[in-house]
């Protein structure tokens, strides 16, 4: 990294600092329970965990990741053909809950989300609605997600910890910057970790340099909205592009 880039890094981490007292509430366990369908679906997600309690791979993240599940009839937003092509072989697990922040997917791991698994490889991708509403930046979202990660590397000790950066979209300026901030300084954090590797799949959702809103599916829809999720075209992209590391670990042991 430039010594300019890294200048540029530090000084967004440190733009607005959570004062030393105080919660970072994106490190804090925050549940939904009040959600009768965030409820609904989180005892889904622990009765399949008890299905399939030999599950090789884990996904763990928010509606990013629980799109994998979509069966919709227009072609870009039927996404479930990707999931069985490229993770039904392992019996995975989708633990993806739309809204989902940092703080709520501590809560679920801290309440039995992955108990009785034994996977090779948990996939985490989270910290894109930290940058949504509660508006939780670098300095907060950083520590948040190496928050999740150690829990999750503390609940699931012999599995290897795929950790993607959060992923382009168009909302702002202000997240495209949070965006950069906080995958650039997850790279430096974890790139000589045994237990973790960290991957950007973001440029396979680019097209010289921006953020294609053909691969995404919000566009799509009517009204259309930002981009934020990836289509089935772009979801291919990302698994294809993780493939190899996914073999690596999944398939090792």
């Amino acid at each position: 990294m430039k010594h300019g880039s890294l200048a540029a890094l530090l000084l967004l981490l440190t733009a607005a600092p959570v004062p030393a007292l105080a919660t970072n509430l994106a490190t804090a366990p925050i549940g939904r329970e009040n959600l009768p369908w965030w409820q609904t679906r989180f005892e889904q997600t622990l009765a399949a965990a008890r299905a399939e309690p030999d599950a090789k791979i884990v996904w763990l993240g928010d509606s990013i990741t629980q799109y994998w599940q979509r069966e919709g009839t227009q072609g870009y937003d039927n996404i479930m053909p990707v999931w069985q092509k490229y993770y039904a072989p392992y019996h995975a697990l989708d633990f993806g809950f739309v809204g989902d922040t940092t703080s709520s997917l501590i809560w679920r791991l801290n309440h039995g989300q992955v108990d009785g698994l034994h996977p090779r490889l948990a996939i985490i991708l989270i910290g894109a609605n930290n940058l949504g509403r509660v508006h939780w930046g670098a300095s907060m979202t950083v520590p948040g997600i190496e928050a999740v990660v150690a829990n999750t590397h503390e609940r699931l000790p012999s599995a290897h910890i795929l950790l993607l950066g959060i992923l382009p979209s168009i909302r702002s300026p202000w997240v495209d910057q949070q965006t950069a901030a906080i995958n650039a300084a997850l790279a430096v954090a974890y790139a000589h970790s045994p237990a973790v590797t960290f991957v950007d799949a973001g440029p396979v959702l680019t097209s010289g340099g921006r953020v294609d809103p053909d691969l995404f599916v919000d566009p799509k829809l009517n009204p259309p909205e930002p981009a934020l999720h990836p289509d089935a075209e772009g979801m291919a992209r990302i698994a294809a592009f993780i493939q190899a590391d996914v073999e690596r670990y999944a398939r090792s042991q």
